[in-house]
Parts: structure tokens; C-alpha cells; sequence
């Protein structure tokens, strides 16, 4: 608990057998998670049974893969069914440390913002941490045209470590977003259009072999993605087109 709120932290797994547990120990060590609850999309490897041996977790596993976004989701769906007023998504893979857990809860908690992000650019993190040149260029280019498009200042909209509070994610229609990776974008793009001020923290970040990643091809394909979200958030904010994911 923080200040009297429920802490649930969400792990939208796929393939994270070699990881979940280092990952699973860091979290519960920061003492004021109250349940963990990890989503399986389908794995190949032994995710799912590791899970299940975790004191304090919820397991949920998708008989079919579904994708990333489809796996969010059900985690935001189960998460708030169990009551969770403070909801931290934490990447099974060790990627983002979960040491940040208790800072990110406290910025929820207290009522100073509704969702904070883990950023691997502030502090300059990202390239430390291993992340390959080009999707740091890929990265810090896409945030430069989002945040022109959005008028948001974001160091970047693309980390996975996020924390949000009961009333937004209650308030978010996320039921239309893709089941893909541009998931993630059309959420934060969703919380800005309702007119929430996003924070950020900075956040150390490991890219190592057993770190999920997605190729290229699929990289692209989520980068034009999130150009034509915020191209489509400028022009409904302009008036010039209506969207379902931005309502009156």
C-alpha cells in the first residue's frame, strides 16, 4: 500500500522464462507492492509455470497469442478488478529496473500526476544501457515530431514503464486501441488529448540478449504508427477530422 492505495504491478510476459523471476524478486523488495498479476501471451518456454510458483501473483495466460497490445489489456482489466489504485507496468525481462516502483507510486499517491513514465533518455540512460544507435536515433526523432505534433515536452513515449492511477486508466477507452506494439502510443497520445500532464523519471535501462525487442521491419511499422497517431491528434484537435480514440 501507499497512503492507504492499493499498489498492483502488471507484467505483460511473452517468452520472459529466463527473466521473470530476477525481475519478480526486485519488485516485491521494494515492500509496498500488494500483488503482483503476470499475463502469458502464449509463450514457448516454461513463463506461465514460473509464474505460478511466484508467492502473491495473479496468472492469467492467453490460449493463442495475441499481441502486445492485447496483452496490456487484460492486465489494466484484471488490475482494476482486483481493486488496484495504483497500477505500475513493470517488462518481465529485467529491461527497466523496479527500483523506481516506490518513486512512481509516489507521484501517484500523492495526487501530484496520474501517470508517470521511466525514461531511458533522461539522464542519457539509453546508450549506457546498450540501446543500439539506431533506435536511438529512431527514437529521439519520432519523440521530436510527436511532441511538435501533440505540444507535449516528453523526453520519449516509447519506454514501457509506466504508472498510472485507477482514475485514469477508468477514464482511458483503451478497448479500441491495436493489439500491437503502437498500443503503448495511442495511450499516452489518449491521456494527453483528455488533457493530463504526463511526468517522467529517469530510469536505468540493461538491452541485453535475453531483453525483448522487436525487429526491424516491425520497428518501422510501429514508428509510422505513432506518426499517424499524432498526425490524426493534431487534425482532430484542429477540428478537421473526428476519431474514436479522441472524443468530443
Amino acid at each position: 500500500m501507499f497512503n492507504d492505495k492499493k499498489v498492483i504491478v502488471i507484467m505483460p510476459a511473452y517468452n520472459a522464462a529466463a527473466t521473470l523471476k530476477q525481475t519478480y524478486d526486485e519488485v516485491v523488495a521494494q515492500k509496498i507492492v500488494d500483488l503482483v498479476i503476470v499475463v502469458d501471451d502464449a509463450s514457448n518456454d516454461e513463463t506461465t509455470q514460473i509464474a505460478k510458483t511466484l508467492p502473491n501473483t495473479l496468472v492469467q495466460t492467453h490460449p493463442k497469442n495475441k499481441g502486445y497490445g492485447a496483452n496490456q489489456k487484460t492486465c489494466y482489466r484484471l488490475a482494476l478488478g482486483q481493486g488496484g489504485d495504483i497500477i505500475i507496468m513493470v517488462h518481465p525481462d529485467y529491461q527497466y529496473t523496479p527500483k523506481l516502483i516506490p518513486a512512481m507510486a509516489s507521484m501517484i499517491g500523492n495526487d501530484l500526476y496520474s501517470c508517470v513514465l521511466g525514461s531511458r533518455i533522461l539522464g542519457g540512460y539509453a546508450l549506457k544501457g546498450g540501446m543500439p544507435k539506431w533506435k536511438y536515433v529512431a527514437n529521439r526523432l519520432l519523440t521530436l515530431a510527436e511532441n511538435i505534433l501533440t505540444g507535449a515536452k516528453l523526453s520519449e513515449y516509447h519506454t514501457g514503464y509506466r504508472a498510472f492511477s485507477r482514475q485514469l486508466l477508468e477514464k482511458i477507452d483503451m478497448s479500441r486501441n491495436s493489439d500491437d506494439f503502437v498500443f503503448d502510443n495511442q495511450m499516452l497520445v489518449q491521456i494527453l488529448w483528455a488533457g493530463y500532464t504526463i511526468a517522467e523519471v529517469s530510469c536505468p535501462t540493461l538491452y541485453f540478449e535475453d531483453a525483448s525487442s522487436i525487429n526491424f521491419t516491425r520497428s518501422v511499422k510501429y514508428g509510422l504508427g505513432c506518426l499517424l497517431m499524432a498526425v490524426k491528434f493534431r487534425l482532430a484537435r484542429l477540428g478537421l477530422i473526428t476519431s474514436r480514440l479522441f472524443p468530443k
